[in-house]
């Protein structure tokens, strides 16, 4: 099953996923955009169809896991998972620090698919490929709907269903900030 970028762009736009305002992002960097993947994963069918999609680029490929970031990866992780016909895993912030919980483990020499749902600078995926690697896995890519572009703080093969370029700067540097627009910080690092 393949998806083109204009499919996956316009399931974004009638799903009400892409909000325009003043946000700060999980990196912390601000944007006058944002992709709410929530809106879209909230449908089971267009959560499968992209999932299946994102599979897609992966066969061949031997994997026996996918891992996927707490909160955003959890729902499309599991979806690429099952289409993938493999165990899926998640990591979660514990003090701090990306870990995995709850039992979950990379067994040495087991492939690792990781799945995001919305990759800005990467810093969650670079999380999840360090437990990984540490654990003796071996991570065979990493795919997301969205690449939102910019600089990736891994350094693995990346393979997202659409890039979509939308500038983020850093809050010194936000005309946002300097115009006193209030702040919607949507995202789920800083969940309590």
């Amino acid at each position: 099953m393949t998806l083109t970028e204009h499919e996956v762009l316009a399931a974004l736009r009638e799903a009400g996923a892409i909000l325009h305002g003043h946000f700060q992002l999980t990196s912390g960097r601000h944007s006058d955009t944002y992709v709410q993947c929530a809106r879209v994963l909230e449908d089971p069918a267009l959560t499968t169809r992209l999932a299946e999609a994102m599979a897609s680029r992966v066969s061949g490929r031997g994997v026996d896991v996918v891992a996927a970031p707490a909160v955003g990866g959890i729902i499309i992780g599991f979806a690429v998972a099952r289409a993938l016909g493999v165990r899926f895993i998640f990591s979660e912030r514990q003090h701090g620090a990306m870990t995995f919980r709850r039992g979950f483990t990379v067994e040495p020499g087991e492939r690792v698919l990781v799945v995001e749902d919305v990759v800005t600078t990467g810093g969650s995926v670079a999380e999840v490929v360090d437990l990984v690697r540490g654990a003796g896995g071996e991570v065979v890519a990493v795919t997301s709907i969205i690449d939102r572009g910019g600089n990736k703080a891994f350094d693995t093969e990346f393979m997202p269903l659409l890039q979509l370029e939308v500038e983020s700067m850093e809050p010194p540097d936000c005309p946002l900030c300097a115009a006193g627009t209030p702040i919607d910080s949507p995202g789920s690092r800083r969940l309590a």
